[in-house]
């Protein structure tokens, strides 16, 4: 094992908090596309259908490996289709397409060791392959739990020796919401719980003298997964083991939740400079996930080049690097700060202040009729104008934000606060009473104008940065303050240019491919920093992004940090093979009705795999059962079985309800 590179320091979970660098993994082979090492991130995907469906998955193969995949997974569910595999194989390979398969495995090690003879890559669950999932709490002494361990041990062995004659590799793939009974009686429902799930399977394998493996932490918490990625790593270096990372945040939805909740998860880790393979999961055809792969990762493989070319002066001077804690800050004017939830910025000063109707982009309804203005879930807490005035009366919720040259000059500061520069902070004569926003980045902690700054419990600074890596600078600032023993509330400001968006897929706003960078740049910049407990507020600057994507985009980003809930959450997975409904039309008649209840959570699985351990921390569950049947969930727990697919969203709608959780929609 080369481990020349590999981390040293117990407890440090990458190469770097404070600068780009990628942890170096050992390389594996998969087909003729090896992994890890110095080998590109790799982009993967699966299919979503029936794998007895052998010319329709050939298609649907070619289609995603045409979009970017250079791996493909198929799920394998019984021996039958593992077998089949073999046809699916040999008809790529007669019509010109190498690309390397993965055989998805759960439950079936007889299936496992069928296709481990076939495809270049199988993928194992460590939570229900020889084990089990019943929900069942469990007591062991040490040696039955050894025992346990040996059983195991005896079932995996024929899969490892087969894999090891055929050249094939292993993805250990653990799930938070399928650890095995044994795993979740022993360490409970944990990101701990779940790297020991992996690390007892990878110990097998190295037993066995079989290294051709990489592994996965996989959620559909954001927070779980990053937290899970980063504890495996520490425990794979206290272990000498580098071993390839897989990844994937599970679950993720359609649309903008599924592609802001994914690049939290999966752009944290690439920020960390971990991940050697990615598999974005969206209720979305598999062809449309690769791309969204591509522009996630393309980022670090520019950001590696342009790093190597900045000059010594570009480098950021930072502290030592110490264990990192969330950011407690103090509380301003009961509204900021605290154990409140993080706010929202947006800048509406270009938008028409001429009418009040452009306040409905930000979440403030304007009743022309009535005079008045309607909140709604989603409704922004402060807009910075800039220095331009609005020609209508705003909202009395909403709080107004003016550069200091311009606040200075009102004659009416009720609910209006001042930005100010930090030079201007310093030499001003009159300030707010009640907040005063200074603007700052990471390299004003050193300078003389910081040192005269006279802090009160007025002051929000406002974090700036300019640096390629921009999250690690931002992360320090806050890492600087704690050292210095400031705790005064910080908005975390991120702004974008048309032209950080160009490139390979850098199209800013492609109609026949509806990626958006900025959900991805944003969701991963502002995210990384959420997740750790860092900012009291967000402040996304955009000039090309229309006002309300901004917005939305905005609480999107909270909302998969879990920092703050604004909206209902779908827990839906990617479809594969199994799926026993159209997932895709399913989640969005489910969010139809739904999307109203704030705060709840709903899984949506599309067979009982990926039923209710997948959807750990829904609320309820909405699970195919079999041909036009679905198993309604509340929790984990079955609340009515073999539902009817025609009633089975009105029944979860009336589960909803009897458990006094259901609000009508509010009419506009």
């Amino acid at each position: 094992m080369d481990t020349s590179k590999m981390l040293t320091l117990p407890g440090i979970y990458c190469n770097s908090k404070v600068d780009y660098s990628r942890w170096k993994t050992r390389e594996i082979q998969i087909g003729d596309i090896p992994m890890g090492g110095d080998n590109p991130i790799r982009i993967q995907s699966m299919t979503t259908v029936d794998t007895m469906d052998t010319i329709g998955s050939v298609e649907q193969t070619i289609r995603m490996v045409e979009a970017g995949c250079e791996y493909v997974r198929i799920t394998a569910p019984s021996i039958k289709e593992a077998q089949n595999l073999a046809n699916i194989k040999n008809e790529l390979r007669r019509r010109g397409y190498k690309v390397p398969l993965v055989a998805d495995i759960h439950f079936t090690p007889n299936a496992a060791e069928v296709a481990a003879r076939i495809v270049e890559k199988v993928r194992v669950n460590p939570g229900n392959y020889a084990d089990k999932k019943k929900f069942d709490q469990l007591s062991y002494t040490d040696e039955a739990y050894q025992l346990e361990l040996e059983r195991i041990y005896q079932k995996f062995t024929p899969l490892v020796n087969i894999c090891k004659e055929n050249g094939t590799a292993m993805r250990i793939g653990t799930n938070h919401g399928s650890l095995s009974d044994r795993i979740m009686s022993h360490y409970g429902d944990t990101p701990e719980g779940m790297v020991e799930s992996a690390m007892e399977f990878i110990r097998m394998c190295e037993d066995l003298n079989f290294y051709n493996l990489c592994i996965s932490m996989k959620s559909s918490n954001p927070q779980v997964m990053v937290k899970a990625y980063r504890l495996l790593v520490e425990k794979m270096v206290s272990e000498n083991m580098n071993y390839p990372l897989h990844l994937g945040v599970t679950e993720a939805g359609d649309g903008e939740d599924g592609r802001v909740k994914s690049a939290v998860g999966i752009g944290t880790l690439l920020e960390d400079g971990l991940g050697d393979t990615v598999r974005v999961s969206l209720t979305e055809e598999p062809e449309r996930e690769a791309p969204v792969a591509i522009a996630l990762v393309n980022r670090y493989t520019k950001r590696k080049k342009d790093l190597e070319s900045r000059s010594k002066e570009d480098i950021i001077q930072l502290s030592p690097e110490t264990a990192l804690t969330p950011y407690i800050s103090q509380e301003v004017n009961t509204f900021i700060g605290g154990s409140l939830v993080p706010r929202i910025i947006v800048d509406i000063s270009k938008e028409n202040l001429k009418d009040a109707q452009i306040l409905a982009k930000v979440g403030y309804r304007y009743d022309i009729l009535l005079d008045k203005y309607h909140m709604g879930e989603q409704s922004v807490d402060f807009v910075y104008l800039a220095d331009s005035l609005p020609s209508f009366t705003m909202p009395a919720n909403l709080k107004q934000v003016y550069n200091y040259s311009t606040w200075s000059k009102l004659s009416d500061k009720t609910n209006i606060h001042p930005l100010f520069t930090l030079e201007e902070f310093v030499k001003a004569y009159h300030k707010d009473k009640v907040l005063n926003m200074v603007r700052i980045c990471n390299s004003d902690l050193t300078s003389a104008v910081f040192e005269s700054l006279q802090l009160d419990k007025t002051i929000v600074f406002i974090l700036e940065t300019n640096y390629l890596h921009g999250m690690a600078d931002q992360r320090q600032f806050f890492r600087n303050l704690q050292e210095i023993g400031i705790d005064n509330p910080v908005i975390i400001k991120r702004s974008y240019q048309k032209e950080d968006f160009s490139g390979p897929l850098g199209e800013f706003m492609n109609p026949e491919e509806p990626i958006s960078k900025i959900q991805l740049y944003a969701s991963t910049d502002l995210g990384a920093l959420l997740i750790d407990g860092l900012g009291s507020g967000i402040w996304l600057d955009s000039p090309a992004t229309p006002l309300e994507n901004i917005a939305s985009l905005s609480f999107g980003i909270l909302q998969a940090t879990r920092s703050r809930i604004s909206k209902t959450e779908y827990i839906s997975c990617p479809s594969c093979g199994r799926t026993l409904f159209d997932l895709q039309e399913t989640t969005q008649m489910i969010r139809s009705r739904t999307n109203h209840l704030k705060g709840l959570k709903i899984g949506i699985m599309g067979c009982i795999v990926n039923g209710p351990g997948e959807m750990a921390d829904a609320d309820y569950g909405y699970v195919g059962a079999g041909p036009d049947k679905v198993t309604l969930y509340r929790g984990q727990q079955v609340v009515k079985k073999n539902v009817s697919s025609a009633h089975a969203l009105d029944e979860l709608i009336k589960i909803i309800k009897d458990d006094g959780l259901w609000v009508e929609e509010k009419q506009d």
